[in-house]
């Protein structure tokens, strides 16, 4: 496949651009013309996604949107027809991760040519990317972006018709898309998306350019699919967004995460949980609602990114170390048995040894559960990765392996604090090296292992645990 059409590329400057006007629901009815379903009857797909949950959400959908073409999914990767690397950006070494992938399949490509190597979400949404699969990865037929998920199905029949390669990676604010079928990949836990996009705009986060603008979905298209949820079984539920507690702002209608929230969970769901949090927006309404709901997971996850005020104000979080300091301790005086997790980075540009200090303080202060550590990564196109930097790597990696230090010090006490009680369990799964250890997570979100049988799956069970590490515990099953 020579000829390469350009539908769209990204383009930073289109990504950025805002307003205030209300994104409307688009409700959608897919058509499939005869000649892709006949091509589908004798075709599979395999997609295989890196990143966050929004992300496995977006493969959750295009699975759906593939099946309801009549392509099979196909349990191997090199067995596919249509092979799908569901890409993310937030950080370099998830992108060398990628092109070390796409750099295997050509061997796979070479076994058929009537195969489709398709790479799409995040990393796509970034020109440079592009430039570079395009030029150097000739194998891969189709690229495209996060805002084209809806339109894969044409995209497809294009390469397979016209025998070319296709980029079509749209850069803009962004739609919300309702009626796209889904096949969900966990049958007793699920993620539902109440909102798109992202308008905080850190200095370091290249998320608003490559997901668009902050676009809420209605209240009654959530509660139907929670509901769709609750009636199939499902014990869990997850609501995601870039930012979950912004819902409702776009829309203009009173609408807010605090009252959807409740929403929710009045639905009876037996596990409710939402990622992710930021801290400009979580209002005294949430954490009331959080604490008076028991099937409201008492798990938070609350990123602070740093301790200290000016690299604060750097990053563009638009709190101070104070401010965050006071929604723990409102936190922790409202919410009983709060766990509480958070992001952080080291060696953001120019950050002295007594800003890091800072940062410590805070873990000291918080005492976290558990936290993502991170050494700063510059996103092409974002403000921060044009600041000169004067900190080394090697400074950078000392910083990190004392800041993990400083977790530790309270998350392995607090991980410890399990052992003798018994914890709620919805069970996940069985080991893949011993088919007699079950593993599931607690209410606390606290990976539990644990000898049982099968048949518990996707069943929430009692776990009196015998054992602590630090990332997850161990266990005996109690037998009632």
């Amino acid at each position: 496949m020579a000829f390469c059409k350009v539908v769209h590329t990204p383009e930073m400057k289109e990504a950025a651009k805002r307003n205030k006007e209300v994104i409307n629901a688009t409700y959608k009815n897919l058509e499939v013309s005869d000649n892709l379903k006949n091509l589908a009857k004798t075709r599979s797909y395999f997609i295989r996604t890196y990143g966050c949950q929004a992300n496995v959400r977006d493969e959750e959908t295009m699975a759906g949107i593939l099946e309801f073409a009549g392509f099979k999914k196909a349990n191997k990767i090199e067995d596919a027809n249509i092979i799908i690397l569901n890409t993310c950006a937030v950080r370099e070494n998830a992108e060398d991760k990628v092109f070390g992938e796409i750099g295997q399949l050509k061997g796979i490509k070479r076994k058929g040519d009537d195969r489709i190597i398709a790479v799409c979400g995040c990393m796509i949404q970034q020109t440079h990317i592009v430039d570079i699969i395009q030029d150097k990865f000739r194998h891969v037929d189709l690229l495209f972006g996060t805002h084209n998920i809806d339109n894969i199905l044409n995209l497809i029949e294009e390469v397979y018709e016209k025998k070319v390669r296709v980029i079509d990676v749209e850069s803009k604010m962004g739609e919300v898309i309702e009626n796209l079928p889904t096949t969900r990949i966990d049958p007793y836990k699920a993620f539902v998306n109440i909102m798109y996009g992202c308008d905080k705009f850190c200095t370091y986060c290249i998320v608003p350019y490559t997901r668009g603008k902050e676009r809420s979905r209605k209240m009654e298209d959530i509660l139907k699919e929670c509901q769709e949820l609750v009636d199939k079984g499902y014990q869990e539920i997850t609501l995601l967004g870039q930012n979950v507690n912004a819902y409702g702002k776009d829309l203009q209608d009173g609408s807010s995460f605090a009252l959807l929230l409740e929403s929710v969970a009045k639905l009876g769901i037996p596990r409710l949980r939402f990622t992710t949090s930021h801290p400009w927006d979580f209002t005294d309404e949430m954490i009331d609602i959080i604490a008076k709901y028991d099937n409201i997971m008492k798990s938070i996850h609350l990123p602070v990114q740093s301790g200290n005020d000016e690299i604060l104000r750097l990053m563009g979080r638009r709190y101070s170390s104070e401010q965050y300091k006071q929604l723990v301790d409102k936190m922790k005086a409202k919410i009983p048995n709060l766990v509480l997790t958070t992001d952080i980075i080291v060696g953001f540009p120019n950050e002295t040894y007594e800003q890091f200090a800072d940062t410590l303080k805070m873990v000291e202060y918080v005492k976290y559960d558990g936290a993502f550590t991170f050494i700063y990564s510059p996103r092409v196109g974002t403000p921060a990765a044009k600041m000169i930097d004067n900190v080394t790597m090697e400074e950078k990696h000392k910083r990190f392996d004392e800041l993990v230090k400083t977790v530790e010090k309270y998350a392995i006490p607090k991980a410890e604090a399990y052992v003798g009680k018994t914890l709620k369990v919805l069970v996940d799964g069985t080991s893949k090296k011993n088919k007699e250890v079950l593993s599931g997570y607690s209410e606390e979100n606290k990976l539990v292992h644990f000898k049982g049988d099968a048949s518990l799956v996707g069943k929430i069970v009692k776990v009196k645990i015998k054992e602590s590490h630090l990332y997850s515990v161990i266990g005996e099953l109690v037998n009632e």
